[in-house]
């Protein structure tokens, strides 16, 4: 496997701990803990853009910031809705399909049929592997399909806008410091609205930390070099393997037990990803 796609997948592994992580910070809720992360981790990848950034405040990026902060926003609204399984599905799953489409309006990269089967599949499987988890599908479902769907929208573009960026020249980690650096400026105030206090508790505190350093500014640190050389549709849908990490976690441990579908999911997940990953011919879908 080539250093592209490697680093993507390395930043998908730390999005799956992510998780993880915040089951140790019990003193705030799901909202509060996203904006923090992304306030921490936003912050850190400004900072380490440094002086490259000013150079790219470009209405697009600016933009596609917004976009960052409002995928968290419709996440979370989405899976309160929802549940957990029907969200995460939903959110992931059509990531990688708007990003396809998208990468095809914005930059002319026509899906191949190795893509398009490969992420079928890989979606077929992160559905099984989500809902064989036995999670709640209760709430408003209807808004909370189309609030997930938006999130899948909301994230492909960021993400193709930040591959455009880099495509063209750009320095990724720049690139990055501009996306997360404006989300992060989004998302102070949200933090502060939901109280920032319980980041006095040293466990939620570092908890809080390595969600914002080692699932964001790391995990986003990596998903930029990937895109150097990735197709931002082969990136978005290695990033499925978010939830299989997520799965063995729960797994090894929080001693959570796999369903036979949730394991036919994570095997044909695996599949998919390796599928897509190989080299195959410059021939595109019809």
């Amino acid at each position: 496997m080539k250093r592209g796609p490697l680093s993507v997948v390395g930043a998908s592994v730390l999005w799956g701990t992510a998780g993880t992580a915040g089951l140790l910070i019990t003193a705030a809720d799901s909202v509060a803990v996203a904006a923090a992360r992304l306030v921490i981790g936003g912050l850190v990848l400004a900072l380490l853009a440094g002086t490259g950034l000013s150079r790219l405040l470009t209405p697009r990026l600016l933009l596609a910031a917004g976009a960052v902060a409002a995928y968290q926003l419709c996440f979370f609204a989405a899976v309160g809705r929802t549940g957990v399984a029907i969200g995460t599905v939903v959110a992931i799953g059509s990531g990688p399909v708007f990003a396809g489409l998208l990468s095809w309006l914005f930059d002319g990269r026509r899906p191949t049929r190795r893509w398009a089967a490969a992420t079928a599949a890989a979606i077929v499987g992160c559905a099984a592997l989500v809902a064989g988890g036995g999670a709640d599908a209760g709430g408003e479902l209807l808004s909370g399909i189309l609030l997930a769907l938006l999130g899948g929208l909301l994230y492909a573009y960021y993400a193709v806008t930040a591959s455009s960026a880099i495509s063209g020249g750009a320095s990724s980690n720049a690139v990055m410091g501009v996306l997360f650096g404006g989300a992060a400026v989004i998302m102070l105030p949200v933090l502060l609205w939901t109280g920032a206090g319980w980041l006095a508790e040293p466990r939620a505190l570092l908890a809080a930390l390595y969600l914002g350093i080692g699932t964001t500014t790391l995990s986003y640190f990596l998903y930029g070099r990937g895109l150097r050389t990735t197709p931002v549709a082969t990136a978005a849908t290695l990033a499925l393997a978010e939830p299989a990490v997520a799965a063995l976690l729960g797994f090894a441990v929080l001693g959570e037990r796999l369903a036979p579908v949730s394991l036919a999911g994570l095997a044909l997940l695996g599949v998919s990803l390796v599928a897509v990953t190989l080299p195959e011919r410059a021939k595109s879908l019809v």
